[in-house]
């Protein structure tokens, strides 16, 4: 059913946000031919260690989206302030409706709506307004997440999660997290394979499912 999808969109927070989130899919979606886009609505340079220049995470959010295969003109990013979506709804949600009338996206990847930072929690509430006639996944992102739907999976081979692991080293900015790292990607992607009777997968709460 995902071979049907010409048009993808990820909506991103912050700059690495789609790539922790569903990586390994976005590999697997253009290694299939999807034209996929990738939307990132905060470069965070008010939360950049002082040891990296202010704007490192467009550097490293460019080379990421290299390694999952992604066009470089289908990256577009936006400069909103980290922490302060919620004060710029109106604006966002212009924004997005933009993207939704030059990409006319078949598919949609966002948060969840029970994400509880902020920032995500507006994407994915602005995402569903903006694009509620294509279909609408929403990734996970387990540190954020109180609660999740694991109601759809995506399969993943090796080479997808090796694509996801490779891509997220390209932010050395932000290699101290406690998620940013190899052992904990591939040991959730493990636990969602066994979810579903395979190695690896993503999973994603469905929210809005249209069959053409």
């Amino acid at each position: 059913m995902i071979n049907n999808f010409k048009k993808v969109l990820v909506l991103a927070p912050h700059t690495d946000d789609g790539e922790f989130g569903c990586g390994g899919t976005i590999a697997k979606l253009v290694e299939e031919g999807m034209d996929v886009y990738c939307a990132a609505f905060s470069a965070c340079q008010q939360s950049v260690l002082p040891q990296f220049p202010s704007d490192i995470l467009i550097t490293e959010v460019k080379a990421a989206s290299k390694v999952l295969g992604v066009k470089d003109d289908n990256l577009i990013l936006f400069d909103y302030d980290v922490r302060t979506f919620n004060f710029r709804r109106q604006e966002i949600l212009d924004d997005m409706i933009k993207l939704r009338t030059k990409i006319q996206p078949d598919l949609v990847l966002l948060p969840s709506v029970k994400d509880i930072h902020q920032d995500h929690n507006t994407i994915a509430v602005e995402g569903l307004r903006a694009f509620k006639f294509s279909s609408i996944l929403a990734y996970e992102v387990p540190w954020n997440n109180f609660s999740f739907s694991t109601s759809s999976f995506v399969h993943l081979d090796e080479r997808h999660v090796a694509r996801k692991v490779e891509a997220l080293k390209e932010y050395k900015s932000q290699a101290h997290r406690t998620y940013a790292n190899e052992e904990f990607v591939r040991s959730l992607a493990r636990t969602r394979g066994v979810q579903i009777g395979t190695k690896y997968a993503e999973t994603f709460d469905v929210v809005r499912w249209i069959i053409r």
